[in-house]
């Protein structure tokens, strides 16, 4: 018998293993700083906006702790909790060719396993490394079609980057990582239909990939066998998920560089497709030093899988606007920011903004569209009542590893995310990554 997808892609992801470069490792500190900010905020947040969520943390008692909060309990709980805090700002990190977020699902699950089983640091590194590597490249095989066909990548590859992660992380020998991926592969769900309307539950696919990757690992260190190949079998990943399979990117391991170093951080609380027209507008309001009633018509062009889900003015909640273009767009002229505090009910009740929003048309632009998604970028038109206009391209915003933020920018974005919170053990978590 031929060899088949599935042995292929683990035996990549274990010669890729064996000697993690430096570069790499320094991502992965980075992406624990980032991820360390963003879920602390996001429990804050949580706690102060839906006081109930510290009665869910308190439920179960465990080892894990649940970031943010006075909490532990189990491990699989302190995934799916630290998952969801960690994507509720929508500040979380990603991949855009894969057009997945990714440490909310894989370092949750990391995290609180290795707290439970007292894993050394490195092994937790390593896990992290090799979390991304198999959410990013399982994430690009299937898209754009898995999108196209309403999963949202983030739930089902998520759930993917976590079990491996925790896999390489206890070092898992190759039996037990296919009875993993096995188990990872057929928990894989998440819908985007959880992010409409007035919907705040979009982060609970990310904190259940993280939950389901540490019982996917659970279960595979069983080393029960499993099917021959669960990626590339006629019921397998591929054929069930996507119409667009590009199974290379289970296979390709040739090339030099690891998915974590490809990945991108936000400083903008707002879904990643809004990012480029985000900071077009800003960048036309201080340039023009314009002011929101000078505003007459604006107009974003971007790529297709931009617009849909994303071009709505019908703000009907935080996560609504945190989805939506055009009220980004309208922040960003009104206040000239668009960060996690700028995203808040006075704001989305600001009738200023919202008749701004309404003044923000999407609309595709074909070049753009061809160019994704290896570039996701947006061309902001704004026309002022005296008939001037101005106009701004940004193709990589901020963060994109082409526009990278610096080791000091991701150490400040954790700080002002946490602020406040145990000055002390911040300080010396920040301290012990780098050491």
């Amino acid at each position: 018998m031929s060899q088949n997808l599935t042995d292929i892609f683990l035996q990549g992801l274990m010669a890729k293993s064996q000697a993690v470069p430096d570069a790499a490792i320094r991502q992965a500190k980075n992406c624990l700083l980032d991820y360390l900010g963003v879920t602390v905020g996001g429990a804050i947040f949580l706690q102060e906006h839906r006081p109930a969520f510290s009665h869910v943390c308190a439920n179960d008692e465990g080892a894990c702790t649940v970031l943010g909060t006075e909490y532990k309990t189990t491990a699989c709980n302190a995934a799916l909790l630290n998952g969801f805090s960690a994507h509720v700002l929508e500040l979380d990190d990603g991949h855009r060719m894969g057009m997945i977020h990714l440490g909310a699902s894989v370092i949750s699950a990391i995290l609180a396993v290795a707290e439970k089983e007292r894993l050394p640091f490195n092994t937790v590194l390593k896990g992290v490394v090799m979390g991304y590597e198999a959410a990013v490249r399982c994430a690009c095989a299937l898209q754009p079609g898995h999108k196209v066909r309403g999963y949202h990548v983030s739930g089902t590859c998520g759930t993917i980057g976590s079990a491996i992660g925790v896999a390489f992380a206890k070092g898992y020998d190759s039996a037990r990582m296919k009875s993993t991926l096995a188990c990872a592969v057929t928990s894989a769900g998440g819908v985007l239909e959880i992010q409409e309307e007035a919907s705040e539950l979009k982060p609970y696919n990310l904190g259940r990939a993280a939950m389901d990757g540490v019982a996917a690992a659970m279960m595979g260190g069983l080393s029960m066998p499993g099917p021959d190949d669960i990626l590339g079998g006629k019921r397998g990943l591929l054929s069930v998920m996507t119409d667009t399979p590009a199974p290379k990117h289970l296979t390709d391991f040739d090339h030099e560089g690891y998915c974590i170093e490809q990945i991108y951080r936000k400083v903008y609380a707002a879904c990643r497709h809004c990012h480029p027209a985000i900071e077009a507008a800003v960048a036309i309001r201080n340039d023009a030093g314009l002011l929101p009633e000078q505003v007459d018509n604006v107009t974003v062009r971007t790529y297709r899988l931009a617009i849909s889900g994303h071009d709505h003015a019908d703000i009907q909640g935080l996560s609504s606007a945190k989805l939506s273009t055009p009220f980004s767009v309208a922040l960003a002229l009104v206040r000239g920011r668009a960060g996690s505090v700028d995203f808040c009910r006075e704001n989305i009740n600001d009738a200023e903004i919202l008749r701004l929003a309404e003044k923000v048309h999407v609309e595709e632009d074909e070049c753009l569209t061809e160019q994704s998604p290896a570039v996701r970028g947006a061309r902001v038109s704004i026309r002022l009542t005296d008939g001037r206009r101005f106009e701004k391209s940004v193709l990589y915003p901020k963060g994109e590893p082409e526009n990278p933020l610096t080791d000091d920018d991701i150490r400040q974005k954790t700080i002002s995310l946490i602020q406040g919170y145990r000055n002390e053990w911040t300080d010396h978590i920040l301290k012990k990554i780098w050491e």
